[in-house]
C-alpha cells in the first residue's frame, strides 16, 4: 500500500505542478472542472444516489453550478470576495455541526440533502482555485502556495500522529486521527506561513500570513472529517479506487475543498486584488 501511495504521488506531483505553473487559467479551469466532476461521481455514491438517472442529474447540476461560478468570477473583485466569504461561512457551519455530532443523531439526512451539500463543497473550491490562479501574474504561484500548505499540514499530521498520537481527535467520525496529529499539522503550517511571508513579502505581514495558514489548516482538517463522516454513513472506506494507494479523487481533495475558499478570502483581506 505504501509503495502504491509513493508511486502514485510521484506521478501526480509533476503533473500538478506543471498544470498549475504552465496552463492558462481558462485551460486549468476546464481541467479542474473535470477533476471536480469525477469527485462528483464519487460524491453521488456517498450521498446514496443509486440510480444512473439520479447520478446523471447530480452531475448536470454540478456542471451547471460550475458554469454559474464561472460567470461570477468574470464579474470581478466584489463577487469573488462574496463567493469566498460564502464558502468560508459554509465550512464554519460544518465545523459547528461536527462539534455537536453524535452517532445517534444523523448529521446529514437523505440523498437530496447530501447532494446539495456536495454542490456547496465542490463548487466554491473549484471557483476559489480558479480565481486564485487568475488573480495576477503571480496567480499560479499562489495556487502552489495553497497546495504546498495542505501537503505540509498533511505530512505534519501524519508524522506527528505516528510518533506521538495518543488522544483521538474524533473517534466516532474518524478513529485514525489524533489531536497530536493536528498539533503537528499546525506546527508545520505555522513554520510554512513564516517562510511564505519571507519568500513572498507581498503576501502580507509574517504574523498574519502564519495566522492565515493556521486557520486554513484547521479548516482543512474539518474538510477531511466531513468526508470521513459521509463515508462512515455510507459504509465506505474510500470514496473510490481511482488513485492506487490513495483511494478516490475525493480522498485526495477533501482537505483542499475546505482550504481553498478560506485561503482565497484570507489573501483578499491581506490585499490581494484579483
Amino acid at each position: 500500500m505504501l509503495a502504491q501511495r509513493i508511486i502514485t504521488a510521484l506521478v501526480l506531483i509533476p503533473l500538478v505542478f506543471g498544470g498549475v505553473l504552465y496552463l492558462p487559467t481558462h485551460t486549468l479551469a476546464v481541467v479542474l472542472a473535470v477533476i471536480i466532476l469525477i469527485g462528483g461521481v464519487e460524491w453521488s455514491r456517498l450521498a446514496g444516489i443509486d440510480s444512473t438517472a439520479g447520478r446523471v442529474l447530480f452531475l448536470l447540476l454540478l456542471a451547471t453550478a460550475l458554469g454559474g461560478m464561472a460567470l461570477i468570477l468574470d464579474q470581478g473583485y466584489r463577487w469573488i470576495y462574496w463567493m469566498s466569504l460564502g464558502g468560508a461561512v459554509w465550512w464554519f457551519l460544518v465545523t459547528l455541526g461536527l462539534l455537536v455530532y453524535r452517532p445517534e443523531h444523523v448529521m446529514v439526512r437523505g440523498s437530496a440533502t447530501k447532494s446539495l451539500f456536495g454542490l456547496l463543497v465542490l463548487t466554491p473550491a473549484w471557483a476559489s482555485v480558479v480565481a486564485l490562479h487568475g488573480a495576477d501574474a503571480d496567480g499560479p504561484h499562489l495556487v502552489l502556495s495553497l497546495l504546498i500548505l495542505v501537503w505540509v499540514a498533511d505530512s505534519g499530521a501524519y508524522f506527528a500522529g505516528r510518533r506521538w498520537g495518543q488522544v483521538k481527535l474524533a473517534p466516532i467520525i474518524s478513529p485514525g486521527k489524533t489531536r497530536e496529529g493536528v498539533y503537528g499539522a499546525l506546527a508545520g503550517a505555522a513554520i510554512y506561513g513564516f517562510l511564505l511571508a519571507w519568500v513572498r513579502p507581498e503576501t502580507g505581514p509574517p504574523a498574519l500570513v502564519a495566522l492565515l495558514c493556521l486557520v486554513v489548516t484547521l479548516i482543512s482538517v474539518v474538510g477531511d472529517l466531513f468526508e470521513s463522516l459521509l463515508k462512515r454513513q455510507a459504509g465506505l472506506k474510500d470514496s473510490g479506487n481511482l488513485l492506487p494507494g490513495h483511494g478516490g479523487m475525493l480522498d485526495r481533495i477533501d482537505s483542499m475543498t475546505a482550504a481553498a475558499p478560506l485561503y482565497l478570502l484570507g489573501l483578499l483581506l491581506l490585499g490581494l486584488q484579483p
